[in-house]
């Protein structure tokens, strides 16, 4: 097997997919992500500085090279002389297992926020089969996109990039450095010895979040079985606030389901410090309820009052899920608003 042929072929797919969907960022958000693309491209290690001048040329060079990319279809993947679609990741994977190689891969080609395509290829750290779900994580990263969204799920297999989740967290506590205010996140960094030890606090970190990572896959899988038409219903409304207020509700619905509960049984404090660090403002904006839980806990250290909030209204989300499709259905093109509108109506 080729095996820098196929990761040419894996990095141009992810240019091309750059190119199409880089200016879906706001500027500020761009030019950090590009920073640390630039960053894993480089191999330059998270302590090191990074030259302003340096990273301007490469970045008018990349955008350059998206120009002349933009427009291309995206390239069949070859594997011992087979060509193979992009987006058949358990394709590609059997065709790499089956390759006389000391190396062992893993790829991934699906779709991610806002039908932005996402392509990479791997070292395979381990792959397992647990209640039924296939989880493959990788390590080092050979070929990337942009986002390189550290979780993604496709049907029952689950993909968990170790890399790249330790270059979110990575980007989340060092933003954090900039004011350091007393939050979720600071409760979080203080569960580790970021101060005398910031490659070990992040490898402890990402090994502490890739389980629950893996807990949220789970629940994403098992909501999607519950909501058949779900995937048609986010093409036709992209780009609208009723987007951000969906993928919100799924995501309550599936941790509600998996993720919560198990962090919970397992009192895995760091990670529920984190957990609560990371949901958005939109998630926090339609489930205010489920901050003043975590609040509480904080307060008095009774992890109860996240549990109840919980298992409360998981039932609310699937029904809001649930009557959302139902509006999809009545009206593919212009149920946006209505979408908005039952999402604001059912806070909670």
């Amino acid at each position: 097997m080729d095996i820098q042929r196929l990761i040419s072929d894996v990095q141009l797919n992810c240019h091309i997919s750059d190119a199409r969907h880089a200016g879906n960022y706001a500027l500020c958000v761009y030019l950090l992500k590009m920073r640390e693309f630039y960053r894993w491209e480089h191999q330059y290690s998270f302590s090191d500085k990074l030259s302003t001048d340096e990273i301007g040329n490469w970045l008018t060079q990349r955008e350059d090279l998206w120009q002349t990319v933009e427009n291309e279809d995206y390239h069949a993947v070859e594997v011992n002389g087979e060509t193979l679609n992009p987006f058949d990741s358990q394709a590609v994977n059997q065709a790499i297992g089956s390759a006389e190689t000391n190396c062992k891969l893993v790829y991934s080609g699906g779709y991610g926020v806002k039908d932005k395509p996402h392509f990479f290829i791997a070292e395979l750290e381990s792959s397992n089969v647990v209640n039924g779900y296939t989880i493959h994580i990788s390590n080092k990263e050979y070929a990337r996109d942009l986002t390189s969204p550290p979780a993604m799920s496709h049907n029952k297999t689950i993909y968990i990039r170790r890399e790249s989740f330790k270059r979110m967290i990575w980007e989340r506590t060092d933003e954090w450095r900039w004011n350091k205010p007393e939050n979720a996140m600071a409760r979080a960094i203080r569960c580790y010895d970021f101060d005398n030890d910031l490659e070990g606090a992040l490898s402890s970190m990402t090994d502490n979040e890739l389980d629950a990572a893996v807990l949220h896959e789970i629940g994403e899988i098992q909501a999607g079985e519950k909501l058949p038409g779900w995937h048609q219903m986010m093409s036709d409304i992209t780009f609208t606030q009723a987007e951000i207020m969906a993928r919100a509700v799924r995501d309550h619905y599936a941790d509600a389901l998996h993720t919560l509960p198990t962090l919970i049984e397992n009192n895995n404090q760091a990670s529920i410090h984190f957990y609560f660090a990371n949901l958005t403002n939109m998630r926090k904006h339609i489930f205010p309820s489920l901050m003043i839980a975590y609040e509480q806990w904080c307060e008095n250290n009774n992890i109860r009052a996240i549990e109840q909030t919980v298992e409360k209204y998981v039932s609310h989300w699937q029904r809001i899920a649930e009557e959302m499709l139902q509006l999809h259905q009545q009206d593919a093109k212009l149920c946006s608003v209505a979408i908005e509108q039952l999402v604001n109506d059912n806070r909670i």
